[in-house]
Formats: C-alpha cells, structure tokens, sequence
C-alpha cells in the first residue's frame, strides 16, 4: 500500500496554535485509498531533520509532504525551492539563532520540491482555495525542514516526491492582528487534501 507522510509543526512564536499541526490532525487517515501519516516535528532546528529522518526511516513513505505556518500569507503556498541556509530572524523553541549557516556542509545550494506544484496549484483554485506557487520558504525553521527532506531524497531515496506547503493564519490568530490575512481550518485541511490527491495522481 502506498504511503503518504504528512507533518506539521508545534507552536512557535508567541502563538498557542500552529494551523500547520492543527491541519494534518483532521486529514482524512486515507485518502485515494493511500494511508496517510501525521507527524508533529519540534520548531527547533536540526531537531526537526532528525525527527524527520528517523520517520522517513521508519515509514518509508512514497510522498512526504511538510506544512508550515507563513502568518501574513494570504494563500495556501506550495513552495518551489529550499536553499542550503539558516538565517534565524527570531529564536526557535529551543532559543537556537544560527545567523548565516549552512544546513548541511555536503548539501547543494538549492534543492527543488518534487511535487507536481502547478498541478496542485491549478486543482485547488479549481476547488475554489486560494493557492499559489511561492519561491520562497524562506531561512527559518521550515526552509530548514524542507532541505532536510529534499537533501535526504537527493541522498537515500531517490523514488520519493517531497516537499514543503506554507499556509496562512486562522481566524482565531489574528484576532489582535491589524489587518493580518487567515484562512478557516476546514479550508486548509480542503487544500491540503487536494495537494496529496494532485500528488498521488501525477
């Protein structure tokens, strides 16, 4: 049977809920007839890859797919590129700030996702999400986690899709935000579903 892995991250930031952990909870357990598996991943760097690594060792999943909370989006992102940096403009969990450095020393610049990312792009607007491509997952914990699954890929397990999905804020986020974007959970969880069906089918 084929083998989804779907992960999200804990809080972060101040917030007392993380859309991205909250999402993947309430996905279907099989979807297309593929059993999907939720992983919590820690926001804290390096942490977060060995979590990872250890589950992509354990499940050896066909698809894995990360999601991470992008407050101030306005749309659901699937991200195109991860680049081999960490630049921390606030402390993770663990009060880790690497300023400039490498992910990995062996690793290449830049790794592309392997997810059909238009194909799902043009399947959720179709189903009314709002979505759209972004080239930047940015230099914090979640470009972090996205290199770590593509460098693995690149390195261990060639036949594997992967890649990262930002989502925005919901509702109850930005009730103290000014003029801060959301989008409701069940939307979210809509596209996510429609992003692991799009990836299943192409």
């Amino acid at each position: 049977m084929m083998k989804v892995l779907v992960t999200g991250f804990e809080p972060f930031g101040g917030e007392s809920i993380n859309p991205a952990l909250e999402s993947i909870k309430k996905l279907d357990d099989e979807i297309l007839g593929v059993k999907i598996v939720k992983l919590e991943l820690p926001t804290v760097f390096k942490k977060s890859i060995d979590k990872l690594g250890e589950a992509l060792e354990r499940e050896k999943p066909d698809i894995t797919i990360c999601v991470g909370q992008a407050g101030g989006r306005d749309k659901i992102s699937i991200e195109r590129v991860a680049i081999n940096i960490e630049d921390a403009g606030i402390p993770d969990n663990e009060g880790n700030q690497p300023i400039d450095e490498p992910i990995f020393s062996n690793g290449n610049t830049a790794y592309f996702s392997t997810l059909p990312i238009k194909a799902i792009v043009k399947a959720m607007k179709e189903n009314n999400v709002p979505a759209e491509i972004s080239n930047t997952a940015g230099t914090y914990v979640c470009n972090h986690i996205m290199y770590g699954l593509l460098y693995n890929i690149d390195k261990k397990y060639p036949n594997m899709k992967g890649g990262f999905i930002h989502i925005p804020y919901i509702p109850e986020q930005v009730l103290n935000k000014y003029k801060a974007p959301s989008m409701s959970l069940d939307y979210i969880v809509k596209g996510l579903t429609i992003a692991i069906e799009t990836t299943i089918t192409n």
